[in-house]
């Protein structure tokens, strides 16, 4: 332990060091104000409608969504609340309280690989964890103490590391409500919801509360069961300029889950229906509990920010997906527990300095954190345990530093110009020791964004860049197949590099209308991914590209209607041959989505929200593929008066029998052949239900 934390302390050393000697490469920022009078910022709030991003953005698939958008929309789940991200799908292919499972740019995410999440500045993402790199269990947010949501696509920024290939996605909540929010509602298939939250003055600052219970069992044969009980408290002081803040959170849930189900268990007449489950012993808990920090401070010509935290993690999964494939007596359900402890901390300055006498806006920043894991895969029947496949112990730290420059060459002209280095470093401690081991991974990934205009309220984007997600620990260090040690197992390297080109414009050329179209490119160094739930390295060896569109339009033609349309189209494939063929198993293709919202109709309100994600390769060679997925949701709604208002929410409206996700592979049911059947298992949407909701502010 000694030599580990010497190892620690040597690596942030380094990189505190590096830091520093790339700020002194610069002249000293004071030198840059010109003597100007310091000023304090006022912070701005904007609540009816989306925010110009004309000037503001890098690219044309950066956008900012405010807390009132993010309340006109009908969410199933709390992770949907990233579908205001335009092109993204947020599915789920097991029980409520499991992580969500993510679409984006032609990318099967998994349950959150390549998509940064963090919500409250805090990343969300889990490494190496038991069930899936990246991991983003989302059920812990509350939509209605948010602030905003800021997504950014693409490798081209240079504040955001690891996971930020395919993009990033930002929640924040809030420092103080304006008023008080009683929340109680119910519905069909047991759906129970409490919500109390307030922020109400203390000393010199406002001390924020929010507490939910929630249930909900969903439509299934055996229900969800899922209950959670959620809680924020945060005393702040200042504004986002200057100021700071103090967070505890807490979650608790626990679960039963159907997973996916193959298509001849229900034609044989093995299960009732589409809502049934092979394995009803299936399910599980999880703990979140987090204290994080933030500090701010800021003058007219430069800002500083920090911010910190600790979050504990635990989370107890039993999955069968293949059922009695590997084990015909006792059946292949696995337990994944993971417990965790991850601490960070962040900061970050910039400033203004003159380049070349040009103005020019600089900054650079920091970024640890360090994950103390242990996890394992077990083998269990009806959540009995019947043995060990592997046990971990793994200390994961990194250390990442970024510098960026955006200088203004012209008043139509601008540049964005960063550089970033990670270093990780990963000790692994495995039932089997020679699995076990440590290992060192650097990566350099420098960033370029061209943005010229506006002209007729029209901006141009140019970007070019390199990103990465980091492997799981256990892969890295693996030597045999921990199910079977007589067979040798490829490891992995630290880091999986991907590099992107895009090119888009932005207009508001329209009175009321806001449009981007973003073209892309991303390339994967290779397509490797730890299988959690073979407790075994899954290494494609290949590399791959994807090529696609994204067209996002958000027009408020009048005060009483909004509407936001946003279509995206992906190609993904290998990049070298195979016999069995080059198409990525699981890629997203197209994606569609419509939402309109009416509100000061009197004391009316409502919005529909159409969603569609179009058919998937399910094999390399294409000749299995998924169906389509389309629902519809909407919402209607009454204001009593300024404080009391009611409303009906409405999920697949048309009742539609349509899969959440599609999987192709060899599953064995009771009595069927030794090797198995190979089928398409699918996760069904839920059918048709209501909930109302009411809601008291004071």
């Amino acid at each position: 332990m000694a030599n580990k934390q010497e190892n620690y302390q040597h690596l942030f050393l380094r990189f505190s060091g590096a830091l520093l000697g790339l700020g002194a490469l610069l002249p000293i920022a004071s030198a840059a104000e010109d003597n100007a009078t310091e000023k304090v910022l006022e912070s701005v709030t904007v609540e009816s409608s989306r925010t110009s991003q004309i000037g503001i953005s890098d690219a044309a698939s950066q956008g900012y969504i405010t807390q009132k958008q993010l309340e006109a929309r009908t969410v199933y789940r709390p992770g949907e609340v990233l579908e205001a991200t335009p092109g993204l799908i947020v599915s789920q292919h097991s029980g409520e309280g499991k992580a969500n499972q993510f679409y984006l740019r032609g990318i099967n995410l998994d349950h959150g690989t390549d998509l940064r999440t963090t919500v409250d500045g805090m990343l969300v993402n889990e490494r190496s964890h038991s069930h899936g790199q990246g991991w983003t269990d989302l059920n812990f947010l509350i939509p209605e103490i948010t602030s905003g949501l800021e997504y950014r696509k693409g490798p081209y920024y240079a504040d955001e590391g690891d996971f930020s290939s395919a993009g990033a996605v930002s929640v924040m909540y809030a420092d103080r409500l304006d008023q008080g929010i009683a929340s109680a509602g119910m519905g069909q298939n047991g759906y129970k919801r409490l919500l109390l939250a307030d922020s109400p003055k203390v000393g010199n600052g406002n001390l924020l509360y929010a507490l939910e219970l929630y249930q909900n069992d969903g439509p299934f044969n055996k229900p969800d069961d899922y209950k959670k009980i959620n809680g924020v408290l945060r005393y702040s002081e200042g504004n986002l300029a200057n100021g700071f803040n103090i967070t505890a959170m807490a979650y608790q849930a626990k679960w039963n889950a159907t997973d996916q189900i193959p298509q001849r268990a229900i034609d044989s007449g093995y299960i009732n229906n589409r809502f049934d489950a092979i394995d009803n012993t299936d399910g599980g808990k999880a703990d979140r509990y987090s204290l994080s920090g933030a500090w701010h401070q800021s003058t007219a010509s430069n800002s500083t920010n920090l911010n910190a935290y600790i979050i504990h993690n635990k989370l107890d999964l039993y999955s069968n997906f293949t059922y009695f494939l590997d084990n015909p007596i006792d059946g292949d359900q696995f337990y994944q527990p993971d417990r965790r402890v991850t601490t960070a901390i962040n900061g970050d300055h910039s400033w203004q300095m003159p380049f070349l006498n040009f103005k020019s806006e600089n900054k650079i920043g920091i970024q640890f954190q360090n994950d103390n894991i242990y996890n394992g895969l077990l083998n269990t029947k009806s959540r009995e345990r019947l043995s060990v496949t592997r046990q971990d112990h793994i200390v994961e730290s990194s250390i990442g530093v970024f510098f960026q420059n955006t200088t203004f060459w012209t008043e139509k002209f601008r540049t964005i110009a960063g550089v970033r280095e990670d270093y990780f470093h990963n000790d692994v401690s495995s039932n089997l020791s020679v699995n076990s081991g440590t290992s060192n991974g650097t990566t350099f990934s420098p960033k370029l964004s061209l943005v010229f205009g506006p002209w007729a309220k029209t901006e141009y984007y140019f970007n070019i860049g390199s990103g990465f997600h980091s492997n799981d620990a256990r892969g890295i260090t693996i030597s045999v197949d921990p199910k079977n040690p007589t067979i040798a197992s490829n490891n992995e390297p630290p880091v999986v590099k991907s590099h992107g080109v895009e090119v888009g414009a932005r207009s508001e050329f329209i009175p009321g209308l806001q449009s981007s179209l973003a073209l892309y490119q991303l390339d994967f160094d290779s397509e490797l991914l730890f299988a959690g739930d073979a407790g075994s390295t899954a290494d494609t060896g290949r590399a791959s590209r994807r090529i696609g569109f994204e067209f996002s339009n958000y027009y408020k033609p009048t005060d009483w209607l909004t509407i936001d349309a946003d279509i995206a189209y992906a190609r993904a494939w290998y990049r070298d041959s195979d016999p069995l063929g080059n198409r990525i198993p699981g890629s997203i293709e197209g994606v569609a989505s419509l939402a309109m919202s009416v509100d000061h109709l009197g004391p009316y309100y409502g919005g529909l929200q159409l969603r569609y994600f179009g058919p998937r390769p399910l094999l390399e060679g294409n000749s299995v593929r998924s169906k389509s997925t389309a629902t519809l949701n909407g919402r209607i709604g009454y204001k009593f008066n300024s404080k009391i208002t009611v409303n009906l929410e409405g999920y697949n409206l048309t009742n539609r029998k349509d899969s959440a996700i599609d999987y192709y592979y060899t599953s064995r049911l009771p009595g069927e052949a030794a090797g198995g059947v190979n089928d398409i298992h699918f996760h069904p949407i839920e059918s048709r239900s209501f909930r109302i909701n009411l809601i008291a502010n004071f």
